[in-house]
């Protein structure tokens, strides 16, 4: 894929449940006009049943999570979550080198803004991902968006939830 100024950078934020869901159908659109898909999962540990069905889209699509641990991050012991912040990083190296290799047309980076809250990464890193525009459509998922960020993306969308009678 050539590098080009009709890169699109899009958000997906907010305390709702679909998020991912939502990033999930930019790729099967992407993928069903023939477009490379790679989605990097963060923060939802190993256990990530809800996608074993992407693995059939495989090569089109293709789902990567370096987390280790079943459980999500924020229930690790303080040992565990130093060592999956390792793992973590791993993923978004990786998916600087997606970036920087232009290996696929749409990248996902799911919960990646949960990294900022974590200080695992910092807001420059997006951005730094973000600039490089070596990609058709770059998606972020995340409960918060700070404005940095609001400001370098194309579309936003914000997921909120307004009734749960579940609990």
């Amino acid at each position: 894929m050539e590098n080009s100024n009709d890169s699109v950078v899009q958000v997906y934020y907010g305390k709702g449940q679909g998020k991912t869901s939502a990033a999930v159908g930019q790729c099967i659109r992407a993928a069903s006009k023939g477009y490379s898909v790679i989605i990097i999962q963060f923060l939802k540990g190993k256990d990530t049943d809800e996608f074993s069905f992407l693995a059939q889209l495989e090569p089109q699509i293709k789902l990567f999570s370096f987390e280790r641990e079943t459980e999500n991050f924020d229930e690790l012991t303080p040992g565990k979550q130093k060592e999956e912040t390792l793992n973590i990083l791993n993923g978004f190296n990786f998916a600087k080198k997606v970036i920087n290799s232009m290996e696929c047309d749409v990248l996902v980076l799911d919960e990646v803004l949960g990294l900022i809250d974590l200080e695992i990464i910092t807001i420059d890193d997006i951005i730094s991902l973000i600039n490089t525009r070596n990609y058709r459509r770059l998606v972020i998922t995340g409960q918060r968006l700070p404005e940095e960020i609001h400001d370098v993306a194309d579309v936003i969308s914000k997921i909120n939830l307004e009734k749960d009678t579940t609990v």
